[in-house]
C-alpha cells in the first residue's frame, strides 16, 4: 500500500515478489543534490533499462540519513532440533557453535570446495538457528539444505519466508529512529554488530538482527507479516524528524558493491571457492570437518589461483553492467562478475576474477562494453569505508566527517 501510494519505479520481479527498484516520490531530492553540487552520470541507450537517476538519492541518503528497506522477500529458515548444532557445522564452512543471539556469516561448499550457498545463521536457542538468505537464490539453498540434513536425524528446516516480513533500516541516524518506537537498550554495548535480539517497536513483537548489506549502521527487523505495514508506519513516521526516505534494489545494489559484499550467482558461486572470493573469514579450519574442507584445501594448495578484484574505471562517465570481458594488454583474462556506480565514492565499479599475478593494486586493465574499451586500473577494496566504522557506534564519526 505504501509503495502505490508514493508511487514507484520500476518494479523487478523475483521468485513471484515484486520488488521496487526506486522509488518516484525521491525526485525530489535529485535537485537537492544538484543545488549542493552533487552530480552523478546519465545513463543512455540498453543501460538505462530498470535504472533512474533517483538510485544516487536514495543511496547518498542512506549514508547521510536514514532508509526504510523492504527486505521482506528475504527466504527465512528455521533448523530446529537436537542435531541442529551439528548439521550446520558439517554444512557450514564457519563456527556455528556461538552462544544464543550470536549472528554468523558462513559459505556453504560442495564436494569440490565451491561455494554453493552464502547466508547468515542467527543461534535462537540451543536447538535453534534462524538461516537467513536472498530471495532469488532461497529455492536453491532449502533444496541444498534438505538434500545434505541427515535422515531420521532430530532435526528439520522449516520455511518461514512467507510467515515473517522483513524491513532494513539503515543509516547513521537509524538508532535514533528505532529508539522513539522502541523502549529496549540499543546500544552499542548491550547490542553489538552482528548480533539478535527479541525487541518490541511499539505493540509489535519483532526479531532485531544487528546486520548490514549496505554497509551503514542499523538492524533488519523480523516480524509476524500481519504486523507487516503497522511496522514500517511506526518506523516511517519514527523517521520524519531525520528524514528517512524508502530506497529500492537500486540504491541496495550500488551500497554493497561499495562495499565489496558479495552476491551469489554473480560474484560467488561453485566454480570459486571461499579464499578465491575474499570470503576466508568466514571459513574456520579449526572447528573439523565440514562438506568441501578437504576439496577446498586443495584448491589452495595446488594454485596458481584467481582472485575477486575490484577494479574502478578511470572514466567515471564509463560504465558496465556485468559479464563484460577484462583484458590485460589486449588478452581477455576474466569478465565482470558485478557493476555499479558509486554514488558515494564518485566512481563506476566492476569487480572481476583475476588471475594472482594481475591481482595486484594499480594494475591496467580494460573493460569492453558493447565494443568500446574502457580503462580500468585494480583498487583495494573496499572503497567506502574499510575499516567498518560506520556499521558500529559511531555516530559522531559521521557527523565529524560531514
Amino acid at each position: 500500500d505504501f509503495c502505490l501510494s508514493r508511487g514507484l519505479g520500476d518494479v523487478y520481479k523475483r521468485q513471484g515478489w515484486e520488488r521496487p527498484q526506486w522509488f518516484r516520490a525521491n525526485e525530489p531530492l535529485l535537485h537537492d543534490y544538484r543545488a549542493k553540487g552533487r552530480m552523478w552520470p546519465e545513463r543512455s541507450g540498453w543501460a538505462v533499462r530498470h535504472w533512474s537517476p533517483v538510485f544516487g538519492a536514495e543511496h547518498l541518503t542512506t549514508r547521510e540519513r536514514v532508509a526504510l528497506f523492504d527486505l521482506t522477500p528475504f527466504t527465512k529458515l528455521e533448523l530446529r532440533g537436537p542435531d541442529a548444532l551439528a548439521a550446520l557445522q558439517r554444512l557450514c564452512s564457519n563456527q556455528m557453535d556461538r552462544s544464543v543471539g550470536k549472528v554468523t556469516y558462513s559459505a556453504m561448499l560442495n564436494e569440490r570446495g565451491g561455494i554453493r550457498c552464502d547466508l547468515t545463521v542467527t543461534r535462537l536457542a540451543a536447538d535453534r538457528f534462524l538461516v537467513i538468505t536472498g530471495g532469488a537464490s532461497g529455492p536453491h539453498d532449502l533444496a541444498w539444505l534438505r538434500t545434505h540434513l541427515p535422515e531420521g536425524g532430530a532435526v528439520e528446516i522449516v520455511d518461514l519466508t512467507s510467515t515473517y516480513c522483513c524491513l532494513g533500516l539503515w543509516g547513521p541516524r537509524a538508532r535514533d529512529v528505532l529508539r522513539r518506537v522502541c523502549t529496549d537498550d540499543l546500544s552499542d554495548g548491550t547490542f553489538p554488530y552482528f548480533s539478535a535480539r527479541e525487541i518490541a517497536v511499539g505493540y509489535i513483537p519483532a526479531l532485531a538482527v544487528r546486520v548490514s548489506y549496505v554497509g551503514e549502521l542499523g538492524w533488519e527487523l523480523y516480524a509476524p507479516t500481519e504486523y507487516g505495514l503497522a511496522l514500517w508506519d511506526a518506523l516511517w513516521a519514527a523517521g520524519q524528524p531525520d528524514g528517512i526516505v524508502a530506497a529500492g534494489l537500486g540504491a541496495f545494489d550500488s551500497l554493497r558493491l561499495e562495499k565489496g559484499y558479495r552476491l551469489w550467482g554473480q560474484d560467488i558461486h561453485t566454480d570459486y571457492d571461499p579464499y578465491e572470493a575474499g570470503l576466508g573469514f568466514a571459513v574456520d579450519r579449526k572447528k573439523g570437518a565440514f562438506l568441501g574442507k578437504e576439496a577446498m584445501l586443495r584448491r589452495q594448495a595446488n594454485g596458481p589461483r584467481r582472485k575477486l578484484c575490484c577494479l574502478t574505471l578511470d572514466d567515471p562517465e564509463a560504465m558496465a553492467l556485468g559479464k563484460e570481458p577484462v583484458l590485460h594488454e589486449g588478452r581477455v583474462v576474466g569478465y565482470v562478475t558485478s557493476a555499479n556506480y558509486g554514488y558515494s565514492v564518485g566512481r563506476s565499479i566492476a569487480y572481476s576474477y583475476l588471475p594472482e599475478d594481475l591481482a595486484d593494486t594499480g594494475t591496467a586493465m580494460d573493460v569492453q562494453y558493447l565494443g568500446d574499451r574502457f580503462p580500468a586500473t585494480v583498487i583495494k577494496e573496499p572503497l567506502f569505508d574499510p575499516e567498518g566504522r560506520r556499521l558500529r557506534d559511531r555516530l559522531d564519526m559521521v557527523q565529524t566527517r560531514r
